[in-house]
């Protein structure tokens, strides 16, 4: 998880984009204890500009500036990229690692545009903002064990970071890339749930927030499945179990999953598979 105070060295980031999420990141890194002088930008929008000014973040005036970082964070949306890697492409060194967190781009891709240097293909999610964010990466053939751990503390800075395959990161991206929509979605309906039986909406609004938050908080932190904490909240004949039928009635669970799936394959079809 994210800690302050944290100790980087001489590790200097680039990064090509500062929208929702590669903005989130800087911000978490910045939260965590990352020098701002170890950072620098690109982005050709003001409002970014606006935004990473009031951090103190300093803003490069092109592709050049910021491909003098060691580190390179690809953080721009995926219908885009193409064009910024041709970009890009004479301007990478053997000595750059390249990260790209643009849903969808293959490691394949990512080594066809920077043949000579090193790449990671992770995807965060957007909680990274606030020190609580989900990120999974893989490794391209030449990165290195080094490499790897560099990677695990820039995303463990914003969160929980873990390696896995490549494979599994289409299913990444539908699950907890697209996830934390899906969460808004349900923590809303709990809120509209609340003010149709009473509760102000600014009251619904905390109390559902703040519920999912514990409950997955339980799941993490307490190691408490999620089965075994539907079951100590259900008691026999009670309020809980008798919600929990409605959802059951109404497919709750195979919309979610359904969900997934459907942001999974789109992930698929952005990467061109």
């Amino acid at each position: 998880m994210a800690e302050q105070g944290r100790t980087w060295g001489a590790v200097k980031l680039g990064f090509i984009g500062a929208g929702s999420m590669g903005g989130a990141i800087i911000r978490g890194l910045v939260a965590a204890g990352l020098p701002r002088e170890n950072l620098v930008y690109y982005d050709p929008d003001p409002t970014r500009q606006e935004e990473m000014g009031a951090l103190g973040v300093k803003a490069a005036q092109d592709y050049g500036e910021v491909m003098a970082a060691a580190v390179v964070i690809l953080a721009v949306k995926p219908q885009v990229m193409p064009a910024v890697l041709r970009e890009l492409q004479p301007l990478a060194r053997p000595s750059h690692l390249v990260i790209s967190v643009a849903a969808g781009l293959t490691l394949a891709t990512l080594e066809a545009a920077f043949p000579e240097s090193r790449v990671i293909r992770a995807m965060p999610n957007a909680p990274a903002t606030v020190g609580a964010g989900m990120t999974a990466f893989c490794l391209g053939r030449r990165a290195t064990p080094e490499d790897e751990a560099l990677a695990l503390k820039l995303f463990d800075a914003v969160g929980i970071a873990v390696a896995v395959d490549e494979k599994h990161m289409d299913a990444v991206t539908g699950l907890s890339g697209s996830g934390p929509a899906f969460v808004a979605v349900f923590i809303e309906a709990l809120a509209d749930g609340g003010v149709k039986v009473g509760l102000p909406r600014a009251l619904a609004l905390t109390l559902a927030a703040q519920t999912v938050l514990g409950a997955g908080r339980l799941c993490l932190e307490e190691g408490l499945s999620p089965g075994a904490l539907k079951d100590q909240v259900a008691s026999p004949g009670g309020t809980t179990i008798e919600g929990l039928h409605v959802l059951e009635q109404t497919g709750f669970r195979g919309a979610v999953i359904s969900a997934v799936e459907a942001a999974t394959w789109r992930a698929r079809e952005l990467g061109g598979k």
